[in-house]
């Protein structure tokens, strides 16, 4: 799998796949961008707007509510919500009552262009503000814009269990952190998220055993750095002692109390930050069968300068030595990565080191952006922005075009062999196949014959694409 930033944006937008919920009388559209927190927000807003007597719908035409689940980390992502939002409105011309909202990241970042001059959305909601949904809804049929941004230190939104949106009934995202402490210089994400806290272990348990119960057969554990998690007490983690982070509950514990709930629930996580990757992490995947063998370590550059300026916390030299120990701890684990070309003052000789980690590693897969300046950021106010959007882009293609060739060796690397894999979708190319993703999340396509989502198969790799492992069931 490869993703360059549009590719993703595009990839991300769910509005058109939202199944109907309860039975509200008001009709409720709501459509996300970004990353995979974003998804799971829109779950928990779904869940709260649920209980305020909203069901959502498929075809924002006959919406009362459009809500917009914003993401800040690219201009190119914010542009397509305006554009979006333009759409909204030309439909709210011909119905007036209709309220339009934007939610997340960009709401946080943009709250008075967005109001105040643009005048393009009647309601702007933070992160951390989605249980204020119905009163501020109540302000604005009071004939008044309404706006929440405030960020907390508490919230985790634990005791809310999120609708499923967009769902296979089969694979689920659950929120065990929020907000960030890594100051890296080129995100807005601890602005516009907050400080670091992480959810009740036991509320994250209890979740995943009622998914399973469900039928659910796999879930994700999210958080924009889940290595750091530390649960004592509640406490936010800047604010606990030394004490209390020795004793707190980490992630490679909830790792394992989450993978003890069914041998036959799937546990996946993301993202990973590598100073906070621990060996503990790495053996607790070893030891389950059911923690699926992928790791997404983001690198974001291969120069120890360069990662100075991006202030990741690492080095070059740090970060091999993570990907030892996963080749030495997780032997059969897939590896993807993070890489941003172009960052303020990048030479060719730090660009070539990405390259050089690249061929060093041989990631499974990769997100690639070009480096997109972001106003209130620790870069925007100290470095130049000063590599030209072509060299950005020409060095991006590059990336891509070496990414490519590792994708596939990698997935020819599978042929021959066993996976098993849990039974995800119809093949979108065939009626009569079945796709379903194996323990290091390279998609395979087998024949369908009686199998149903839900199970899980042993497939017998005998071909592939680019991308896609091909076989049959044995």
């Amino acid at each position: 799998m490869i993703l360059s930033s549009n590719k993703q944006i595009d990839e991300a937008r769910q509005g058109e796949a939202l199944i109907t919920k309860g039975q509200g009388t008001r009709k409720l559209f709501l459509e996300s961008y970004g990353c995979a927190m974003n998804f799971s927000d829109s779950e928990i807003v779904a869940s709260i707007l649920d209980g305020a007597g909203y069901s959502t719908t498929r075809n924002f035409e006959e919406a009362d509510l459009i809500l917009v689940n914003t993401c800040a980390i690219r201009d190119n992502a914010e542009q397509r919500v305006r554009g979006r939002l333009r759409d909204f409105n030309a439909v709210k011309k011909k119905n007036p009552g209709l309220i339009i909202g934007v939610l997340g990241c960009m709401a946080e970042r943009l709250k008075s262009n967005l109001l105040e001059e643009e005048k393009i959305v009647d309601l702007v909601v933070g992160p951390d503000a989605y249980r204020d949904l119905p009163n501020l809804l109540q302000t604005v049929g009071e004939g008044h814009k309404a706006v929440n941004v405030l960020l907390s230190r508490e919230e985790t939104y634990a005791d809310i269990s999120p609708v499923r949106l967009d769902t296979n009934g089969v694979t689920a995202f659950i929120s065990i952190m929020r907000g960030c402490d890594n100051m890296c210089s080129f995100c807005v994400v601890p602005y516009t998220r907050g400080r670091e806290r992480s959810r009740d272990p036991e509320s994250i348990t209890q979740e995943a055993r009622e998914l399973f119960e469900k039928g659910y057969r796999e879930v994700t554990l999210l958080g924009q750095n889940v290595d750091s998690y530390l649960w004592n007490s509640g406490k936010a983690k800047k604010e606990m002692s030394e004490e209390e982070k020795q004793s707190g509950f980490t992630f490679a514990m909830l790792l394992e109390k989450v993978a003890g709930v069914s041998p036959d629930l799937r546990v996946r996580f993301s993202t990973s930050n590598p100073k906070d990757m621990l060996d503990d992490v790495l053996h607790a995947i070893a030891k389950h069968e059911n923690i699926c063998k992928y790791i997404h370590l983001p690198v974001q550059s291969g120069n120890t300068a360069m990662l100075e300026r991006m202030n990741r916390g690492y080095s070059r030299e740090f970060y091999m030595d993570r990907i030892a120990a996963i080749h030495r701890i997780v032997p059969e684990a897939a590896i993807s990565t993070d890489i941003i070309t172009g960052f303020c003052g990048e030479t060719d000789e730090e660009f070539k080191d990405t390259l050089r980690v690249m061929e060093d590693v041989r990631y499974d897969f990769a997100y690639m952006f070009f480096y997109s300046e972001r106003p209130g950021t620790y870069a925007q106010k100290k470095y130049s922005d000063d590599i030209p959007e072509e060299l950005k882009k020409s060095r991006l293609a590059e990336v891509i075009k070496l990414q490519q060739k590792h994708s596939a060796e990698r997935v020819r690397e599978g042929l021959g062999k066993i996976h098993r894999v849990l039974v995800e979708r119809v093949s979108k190319r065939s009626e009569e196949m079945m796709s379903g993703r194996n323990s290091q999340n390279t998609v395979v396509v087998f024949p369908r014959g009686e199998l149903k989502i839900g199970d899980y198969v042993n497939v017998l790799a005998t071909e592939c694409t680019l991308a896609t492992l091909i076989g049959k069931v044995v």
